[in-house]
């Protein structure tokens, strides 16, 4: 697999970014190990996680939450053979960990002691790239800062990234960084996909614009974009909220499957290699329950698309208009 830089630093990383969250909740232990193990025997050795990981849906309440998610890793890079030396590993904090006022956010109180309970679950004493999960609008960027900059002195921390943010909350905390003479963000981890565009508007310019590697998430759309009108003439049941996104979608659904037809390639493989042609991409951010599903996702990062194709899909996924403030005047 292609390898590039994370954003503006000299880090390299793998075009396809190993997702997490099914482990546990949806992926067993066993078979979690053995998706680990097929990513790292095919190059994809960028690994994602976060704190929260490891509930189902009904489960996001339980507190305190143990992490099973990083644990699951936890175990894997216990079992030696250099994993830890050969993984770039990635996780986040914000998310309700524990009951209180402190037990969520970025206050330096509750960064430190997530921080030193990610390190204890994932079986490692340090993480590559920390990600904040969420802006949080009640703490003041110094005090942010600071505390990422004590971890990073105490090489628990090597680079610290975004996910979820706006444009404006990209550069007001690049330029706090800066005033405290430190690197900023490497990387912003958002919801990106051809059903789904509207960070191109401001935030892959801000990106950009500050040398942040652009990580998507959800690249197919929870599934959309990977042959949902197929799947459902086959006789496979959606979600009420999956049918939904069907039926409002169902006109440019039936166009994007019947060009994917014509170009003979599965749906959620030219959606993924939709991204990796989009400027400022790094790595988007695939979640395999299944051995079958990461196989295909491999596959999925050697599809080049051409220029006509990618005028088609744009067509039939249009975005908002370029960015901002041209998109929407003059």
């Amino acid at each position: 697999m292609e390898t590039t830089r994370l954003g503006r630093t000299g880090l390299k990383v793998s075009r396809l970014c190993l997702g997490t969250m099914n482990f546990g909740p949806e992926t067993t232990e066993q078979d979690s190990h053995r998706l680990m193990d097929r990513a790292l025997d095919a190059g994809m050795f960028f690994f994602d996680t976060a704190d929260m990981y490891g509930y189902k849906f009904g489960q996001w309440d339980t507190l305190p939450r143990e992490g099973p998610t990083e644990q699951i890793i936890g175990r894997w890079l216990a079992q030696g053979g250099g994993r830890r030396e050969k993984i770039v590993l990635a996780t986040k904090v914000y998310g309700q960990m524990w009951e209180g006022p402190n037990g969520r956010g970025l206050s330096a109180y509750h960064v430190r002691r997530a921080c030193e309970d990610s390190l204890r679950r994932l079986r490692t004493d340090h993480i590559d790239l920390y990600q904040m999960h969420h802006v949080d609008r009640d703490t003041p960027w110094d005090e942010i800062w600071q505390a990422m900059e004590l971890l990073v002195q105490q090489g628990k921390v090597l680079y610290v990234g975004s996910s979820n943010f706006a444009g404006w909350h990209i550069a007001r905390a690049n330029e706090a960084a800066a005033r405290r003479g430190l690197l900023g963000l490497a990387s912003e981890q958002s919801l990106y996909n051809l059903s789904a565009r509207t960070v191109e508007l401001e935030v892959v310019p801000a990106c950009r614009a500050y040398g942040l590697a652009i990580l998507p998430w959800s690249p197919l759309g929870g599934g959309l974009l990977g042959g949902a009108l197929q799947k459902a003439s086959s006789g496979r049941r959606a979600t009420a909220r999956s049918q939904q996104q069907i039926e409002k979608h169902r006109p440019r659904l039936e166009r994007w499957e019947r060009l994917c037809a014509e170009l003979g390639q599965r749906p959620a493989d030219v959606a993924l290699a939709w991204l990796l042609h989009r400027p400022g991409v790094t790595s988007p951010i695939v979640g395999p329950r299944t051995m079958e599903q990461l196989e295909e996702a491999l596959r999925a990062a050697e599809l080049k698309l051409d220029a006509a194709t990618l005028a088609a899909i744009d067509e039939i996924w249009p975005g908002p208009g370029g960015e901002a403030p041209e998109a929407y005047a003059w």
